[in-house]
């Protein structure tokens, strides 16, 4: 049996029954953990904003040192001296840029795996229903056939229209 069986679902009734519980034992439901929070329109916007604001404090840092240049005579030394900061104001932008992506995409990663998840666990909880209604399907036949047989009916027409093999009853 494989492990995916094994974990307990959280159910919304009164106690969940699990797989590897003995027939009968029932178990009380854990504490649901809550869906995983959704990433709300205002962290988004907040990230962002958070990005604008730090290229736009770049932007304005370097327009100040382009006008100091411009305002105290172009030299050499002055252009060097506006390469040496704006180099490092460039390389902090880019790195926040690649580092805030980086912590989206895990963070969209983590929303995904969650969803996946639970979709996971909605798909076992349907195959155990389905499992239980099937059983459920089977004993009633087997049981409309038996009463059949007594009876002194032939069985066959409800053997066919249920589809099963021959020595299935």
């Amino acid at each position: 049996m494989s492990d995916t069986y094994r974990r307990p679902i959280i159910d919304e009734g009164a106690a969940t029954v699990v797989m590897g519980a003995p027939q009968g034992e029932e178990v009380a439901p854990s504490q649901p953990t809550g869906e995983p929070e959704k990433r709300s329109a205002t962290t988004f916007w907040s990230r962002d904003l958070r990005f604008m604001l730090v290229v736009l404090a770049a932007i304005v840092v370097l327009f100040l040192a382009f006008a100091l240049l411009i305002a105290f005579s172009p030299t050499g030394a002055a252009i060097s001296a506006l390469a040496i900061i704006a180099a490092p104001i460039a390389t902090m932008v880019a790195a926040y840029y690649g580092i805030s992506l980086a912590l989206r995409q895990v963070s969209d990663a983590r929303e995904s795996a969650d969803s996946s998840e639970a979709r996971a666990r909605a798909a076992e909880v349907t195959a155990r229903e389905s499992d239980a209604w099937a059983a459920q399907m089977e004993s009633g036949l087997r049981v409309a056939v038996a009463k059949l047989r007594a009876a002194g009916q032939d069985t066959r027409d409800v053997e066919r229209a249920a589809g099963t093999p021959d020595e299935f009853f």
